[in-house]
């Protein structure tokens, strides 16, 4: 691997970091308490042009390489990963679908209103009975003339009730099993979508995820991505994308707990000591800084990878795979770090303890990247 940090990563960085210090830091616990989502951070984040990293110069976006992207993600963790999701839900799953996949009329139509924020965008893929198995997908699109009925319940939409526009997976041809699946896109406020309640979740509490019901909604022909039965191609490679960006998030998530827990070392006394001064807590913040790095590397290889045109759906499984279990380890140090202290809601690292929790689960688990990685290196499957 040849990269070398670029001006504009630096500027990515510092202009992230700022924002996020300014802007949301001092609201972020208050908003978790109050499962408030933070639409104004998202539309000033839309107005800043990271909505639109994804898309196109020609349809309004402001494009930033893979790299840059995992960069701004992981600085949206470090101070709130709602706010992480949310944007890389849009970016990398949403925008990225539409504008890889969509007909140019569609393009045309969704990508300059979700690059500047005014539309927010969501993937629905998961099911009652289909979440790690894509395959199983049972929502139904029937063609009728210029246009498909969809009829189905979606689960776990991350920004459901928030977006505008869905990318929505549904089985086009029972008969033809994992290629009978097709993409479309989709308007909430189109007949036929009745959104459901915001799911009351462990963790990352000012973001929004629904159950989403299609009931003979009508979808033109023109919105639908790909061919008929590109559906899994579309779904999985969109998902590889996605994977890159719960990696990053997941460096966030225990950056800020690492830079929490390290200060409260240097602040808290115990047996007459700072933290910082016995030699289990400095061996504690000697593994978490080791495994942030190696996790930020193995994500911005993958990075890296998507960048150059090379082969990265494997490298992007690895990053999601260690830096999520990575953060599981780092954030229950930093509890560690503060003790009885870590545990109460007044302090900031059980938050970041519960947000970090859903990056081995959502975007594939870990057992589902193990799979992708043990198949290709044994070459089956």
């Amino acid at each position: 691997m040849e990269f070398a940090y670029t001006e504009e990563h630096a500027l990515i960085r510092n202009t992230i970091r700022s924002f996020m210090e300014n802007e949301v830091a001092p609201y972020v616990a208050e908003w978790d308490r109050a499962h408030v989502f933070p639409d104004t951070v998202i539309r000033r984040l839309g107005e800043l042009g990271f909505l639109g990293a994804t898309v196109p110069e020609s349809y309004g976006g402001t494009p930033i390489d893979s790299i840059g992207m995992a960069i701004a993600i992981e600085e949206m963790a470090r101070i709130s990963a709602s706010v992480a999701i949310t944007v890389s839900v849009h970016t990398g799953l949403a925008c990225q679908a539409i504008a890889t996949y969509a007909t140019p009329s569609a393009k045309q139509r969704y990508l300059p209103r979700m690059a500047r924020g005014e539309w927010l965008g969501a993937f629905a893929l998961s099911e009652p009975q289909a979440g790690s198995d894509a395959g199983a997908v049972q929502t139904r699109a029937e063609r009728r003339g210029d246009e498909y009925i969809l009829n189905g319940t979606k689960v776990w939409v991350t920004n459901g009730e928030k977006a505008h526009v869905l990318v929505v997976h549904a089985v086009t041809d029972p008969t033809a099993g994992k290629r009978g699946l097709s993409s479309f896109i989709v308007e909430t406020d189109w007949p036929g979508v009745h959104i459901g309640r915001n799911e009351d979740k462990l963790g990352l509490c000012s973001s929004v995820t629904n159950t989403i019901s299609l009931t003979d909604c009508r979808v033109p022909v023109e919105n639908r991505l790909g061919e008929e039965g590109e559906g899994l191609k579309i779904a999985l490679s969109t998902l590889a994308t996605g994977r890159i960006g719960v990696a990053a998030q997941a460096v966030g998530i225990a950056q800020g707990a690492f830079e929490h827990a390290i200060r409260y070392a240097t602040e808290r006394k115990t047996f007459g000591r700072y933290l910082y001064e016995h030699q289990a807590i400095q061996f504690m913040l000697a593994e978490m800084a080791t495994r942030i790095e190696a996790a930020r590397l193995l994500t911005h290889r993958a990075a890296w990878l998507r960048d150059t045109r090379r082969p990265y759906h494997v490298a992007a499984s690895m990053a999601k795979l260690f830096a999520s279990e990575m953060c599981q380890r780092v954030t229950y140090l930093a509890m560690q770090i503060y003790g009885g202290y870590g545990y109460s809601r007044d302090y900031p690292v059980e938050r970041y303890f519960r947000d970090g929790r859903i990056t081995t689960i959502y975007e594939g688990t870990s057992e589902i990247q193990r799979i992708i990685i043990a198949r290709h290196l044994l070459a089956f499957g």
